[in-house]
């Protein structure tokens, strides 16, 4: 406290207003001063003052086209064009392969049903064709139902085999705490004994 005191002490108001003057003249320089860095350049003197100058900030620059639509611009940056290619060829794709494995599976679609009424298949070979379709179904189903059944069965023998080792570990835990306790317990009675029998010496 005491050193704030002899600061104000020390403290002439001749300094204080010189100080307070240096830094009033040099906002006014600065607010006063020419506002050459926010104005517009000057116009050359050969130029009418209505002249369209150059302005950097409206030139036009390379927008996606229209397309209609909520956002009337397409989804898809327009640098990204190859990408998009790429993108509907690898759907496409997907589709022919897709089709291809339906076909191959032998699963008639509305359209192979529709052409082989309209062509007159005979309903054996339809029969033929159902039978083979729920035939090769109902092997993948017992297999698979088979293999099933068999990691449920090592599962279970690997489920039994873990609970007996935890039993065992803790039957074996077990016996060691109550021969422990039992240690403990008889010390502590030899302890006390001890103590009474030197007390009562």
């Amino acid at each position: 406290m005491k050193t704030v005191i002899n600061w104000l002490q020390n403290l002439r108001p001749l300094k204080v207003l010189k100080v307070f003057l240096a830094v009033t003249f040099l906002v006014l320089v600065q607010a006063c001063n020419r506002p050459g860095i926010a104005a517009q350049p000057s116009q050359t003197p050969g130029q009418p003052p209505n002249v369209q100058r150059y302005d950097p900030s409206a030139q036009e620059y390379n927008i996606s086209p229209r397309q209609g639509g909520m956002n009337e611009f397409s989804d898809v940056d327009p640098r990204a064009k190859n990408a998009e290619k790429a993108a509907n060829a690898r759907a496409k794709d997907l589709i022919e392969n897709a089709q291809k494995n339906v076909e191959s599976k032998r699963i008639d679609s509305v359209d192979q049903y529709v052409r082989n009424y309209q062509e007159g298949a005979p309903l054996d070979e339809r029969v033929k064709r159902l039978g083979q379709d729920v035939g090769s179904s109902a092997e993948e189903l017992r297999e698979g139902v088979t293999k099933g059944t068999q990691r449920g069965i090592e599962n279970l023998q690997e489920n039994i085999q873990n609970a007996a080792e935890y039993l065992t570990k803790n039957v074996q835990r077990g016996t060691e705490d109550l021969g422990k306790n039992i240690q403990r317990t008889s010390e502590n009675a030899t302890d006390a004994f001890r103590k009474n029998v030197r007390e009562a010496n």
